[in-house]
């Protein structure tokens, strides 16, 4: 039985594995690509408007489909009950997104490129929320191959279309095409996923880890959460999620306002490659372990326990290695994949690098930070670091430009794994320890 439970995590970490390694493989070739056909300047402008539509995602949803991964490894077939009221919520919360970006687009201190390129890449947030839902439905089905596809699926359209345009436009015409781009694919996934979650709420779902309940029995014995009881319970995953990418995407966009697009651009480059390195961790806790371990908190203490340990010792190893692969291949890997305009994107990378183990560790303790009733000190934790991001990256890019902001996130990152570790063993774990 052991050996069958082995082989199958396997099969399932490694569809999870290749797929997120052809999805990252075809985002980063994207990024090379756009960097290379606009330049540092150009290259700037896209990026960090690209990371400003990534930074307010998370209000579209607001933790819905984190919450879900909680409530169903909880409740089982009964968590289908909140389902109405997410949907709800979902369609007010994305237009809602939207709305704000064009509107900031319109207000802020853009120039006219910047404005436009922000309007049309405000649609990008439907294939976001989308795809977020059904990566979500996916996992808690555990069909890691529709799992696994459906992260390539996207970034390889993508990536086609681009490269495609990249043949038949100029510089400046070539930015706005790539944001068509963007915006097309995710038209095209939002009305795809819209598909699969009617299905999902209509009962047709294949939940694992749970015995079979009939839908509409559990609708008579249980009341249906309303929208307000929905964010009521969502908020502290959507609030989670903005601090994370306040503190890990921030810093391109205060290098655009604080210094120049140039500038951005560049950093962007070290950033986009750190990026593909943190998939790891990603694929392992976000996509495979995590549904699990809503379970594991409650069903099996003592295995929960055991992989939290073990956990943070193969990310500690995996993250050095990642670390010290990127000092041997950034000095001429970077120029050969970006071309000699981003020769300064090499030092940065090799700074950000050092984050890299860091990061890796803090997955595995962070994971343990949402299971149980345990989210809001995670919440806590990553609003107490994204204060302390913005704070480094305000005081030390007018002095050090690119290097300052790198230097504010290894030391936002130190103080994050720090803080996961002690309330994981000082609250998640400290009856399992004694």
């Amino acid at each position: 039985m052991m050996v069958k439970r082995s082989g199958a995590a396997f099969r399932a970490v490694s569809y999870l594995w290749l797929g997120s390694i052809l999805g990252a493989g075809c985002a980063f070739l994207t990024q090379i690509v756009l960097a290379r056909k606009l330049g540092p300047e150009k290259y700037g402008i896209f990026a960090s408007s690209l990371s400003m539509i990534m930074l307010i995602s998370p209000l579209a949803g607001f933790g819905i489909a984190q919450y879900w991964l909680k409530i169903f490894g909880q409740e089982g077939w009964r968590a289908m009950r909140w389902l109405q009221g997410s949907f709800k919520f979902i369609f007010l919360s994305t237009i809602s997104v939207i709305l704000i970006i064009i509107i900031w687009s319109m207000i802020g201190p853009h120039d006219k490129l910047t404005a436009i390129i922000l309007i049309m890449l405000s649609m990008h947030v439907l294939g976001q929320v989308s795809i977020e839902l059904v990566s979500v439905k996916f996992q808690l089905e555990e069909n890691y191959m529709n799992l696994s596809f459906f992260q390539v699926l996207p970034h390889a359209i993508r990536l086609i279309f681009i490269v495609s345009l990249s043949y038949f436009s100029t510089s400046f015409n070539f930015i706005k095409l790539s944001a068509y781009s963007y915006v097309f694919v995710s038209l095209l996934f939002f009305i795809f996923s819209s598909f699969l979650l009617f299905r999902m709420y209509k009962g047709i779902f294949l939940l694992k880890g749970h015995s079979i309940h009939s839908f509409h029995d559990e609708q008579i014995k249980y009341i249906i959460p309303n929208i307000f009881n929905v964010v009521k319970q969502s908020w502290p995953f959507g609030v989670a999620a903005l601090f994370h990418l306040i503190y890990f995407q921030s810093d391109i966009i205060l290098l655009k306002y604080m210094k120049n697009a140039e500038i951005a651009g560049i950093y962007n480059v070290a950033f986009t490659v750190m990026l593909a390195v943190y998939m790891l961790p990603s694929v392992i806790y976000q996509k495979f372990l995590l549904p699990k371990m809503h379970r594991w908190a409650h069903q099996d203490r003592k295995f929960f326990y055991r992989v939290y340990r073990q956990g943070n010792l193969a990310m500690l190893f995996l993250g050095v290695i990642a670390m010290v692969s990127i000092w041997l291949l950034a000095p001429w890997g970077v120029v050969f994949l970006f071309s000699e305009t981003y020769q300064e994107a090499t030092n940065l990378l090799m700074v950000l690098s050092v984050s890299a183990p860091i990061i890796f560790v803090a997955s595995s303790v962070g994971a343990t930070l949402v299971t149980q009733e345990h989210m809001m000190i995670k919440v806590k934790c990553m609003g107490v670091v994204a204060g302390v991001n913005i704070f480094l990256n305000i005081l030390l890019i007018p002095i050090y430009g690119a290097l300052g902001a790198a230097i504010a996130t290894i030391f936002s990152n130190c103080i994050l794994l720090s803080i996961y570790y002690y309330f994981a063993e000082k609250v998640v774990f400290l009856s399992d320890r004694n």
